[in-house]
């Protein structure tokens, strides 16, 4: 296996340079060491194609010291933008499609924006693909109009046929997120079509999707094992995102029940579950936590709980409306062992954890997911 060039600077894969078997391993014992305390852990799950496995990546636009258009990724915790042709995780046609603007810019002479002076174009480039060979190109733009437009939009989808749609986000704030806030569609319907555990998901420019495509159904897959679902349970899907796991387990559930925050998310989940003709799915845009609470002051029942809350865990108010609202089984899908052994050591005062099992749904790098199922006593 070839090292990645850019290994000793991006700082994006800090497993560069280790075997994927001597990964796995260190990954093992890592949760092991963590989690152990709560049960046994099982072998992780491996991914079958540790290379070129990103759907999504995000690349930045500057100068460099003598005012030629660089592109890259930032270094970790900086601005500064480490030079990058070709990324050995991302999917090779994103690395095509990639190379192939890169050329389009400097031939077209596209002015590139400038954070030190806020001034120029061509802030971030995003390209998302799918399953099914569809390509979706976001062009982030430090002013509100981008510049050669037409003749820019030609040439990208000249060069890429496998390019279905290229939207232009504005994002012209002083501010390390990559997108802005505005989107508008320059070609295609503004979304790509993804196939996972035998359903389609839109994926928009501003969704929220797990980015491994060989590991994400495994994930799911998992995780609604783990809940051993009969057709007869109320489901809450907690921080669902765009609703897919809470969808792909609808099939197997009563009726589901996902709540999140984030207003952009719960509009394609609603667009996901009318495009699969799932009738017994509902989201609801609200905090996890204030929406657990609330159930639990109206002593509302529910079987079962499957809860993917971002790094940071989740918080009391959220666990302790759990405790009080009691489902028989639990299912915690975790992207942070620290903040996931944080809240077992709540939870398993009142739960028995009877799986954890972890998924390497980043090679490369030192981040882990893991799956646990936690019965009530």
């Amino acid at each position: 296996m070839k090292k990645c060039p850019n290994a000793q600077y991006c700082g994006g894969c800090s497993y560069q340079g280790i075997a994927y078997d001597k990964q796995l391993k260190i990954k093992q014992e890592r949760i092991e060491e963590l989690l152990s305390g709560f049960g046994n852990v099982s072998k992780i799950i491996g991914c079958k194609q540790p290379l070129n496995y990103r759907n999504k990546v995000q690349f930045s636009f500057g100068y460099d010291e003598d005012h030629k258009v660089i592109s890259g990724y930032y270094l970790p915790k900086s601005h500064m933008i480490v030079p990058v042709k070709e990324c050995m995780i991302a999917d090779e046609k994103i690395n095509q499609i990639y190379a192939s603007i890169r050329k389009i810019i400097n031939r077209l002479h596209i002015s590139i924006f400038d954070e030190r002076v806020m001034k120029g174009c061509l802030r971030h480039l995003v390209i998302h693909g799918t399953s099914l060979g569809e390509y979706m190109v976001v062009l982030v733009s430090g002013s509100a109009t981008l510049h050669k437009k037409e003749e820019f939009v030609k040439e990208i989808l000249k060069y890429n046929p496998e390019v279905k749609t290229i939207i232009h986000n504005i994002n012209n704030k002083r501010t390390s997120t990559i997108l802005g806030s505005r989107n508008t569609v320059l070609y295609g319907k503004g979304y790509i079509t993804d196939e996972l555990c035998g359903l389609s998901f839109r994926i928009s420019a501003s969704s929220f999707y797990q980015v491994n495509r060989f590991q994400t159904s495994v994930l799911y897959e998992t995780a609604i094992k783990a809940a051993a679902l009969t057709g007869n349970e109320t489901l809450i899907d907690a921080y669902c995102g765009t609703g897919t796991i809470g969808l792909v387990a609808a099939n197997s559930a009563k009726k589901v029940f996902g709540v999140e925050s984030n207003a952009s998310a719960v509009k394609d989940a609603k667009l996901n579950m009318k495009l699969n003709q799932i009738e017994n799915a509902q989201f609801i845009l609200e905090d996890a936590g204030k929406y657990m609470d609330d159930l639990a002051k109206r002593k509302t029942h529910i079987d079962v709980l499957i809860m993917d809350p971002p790094r940071a865990g989740s918080d009391q108010r959220f666990l302790k409306s759990l405790i009080e609202m009691a489902p028989a089984k639990v299912v915690y899908v975790s992207c942070n062992p620290v903040t996931l052994k944080r809240d077992l050591q709540f939870l398993n005062r009142y739960y028995d954890v009877k799986m954890i099992q972890p998924v390497d749904m980043f090679p490369f790098t030192d981040h882990i997911e893991t799956v646990c199922s936690l019965y009530h006593r």
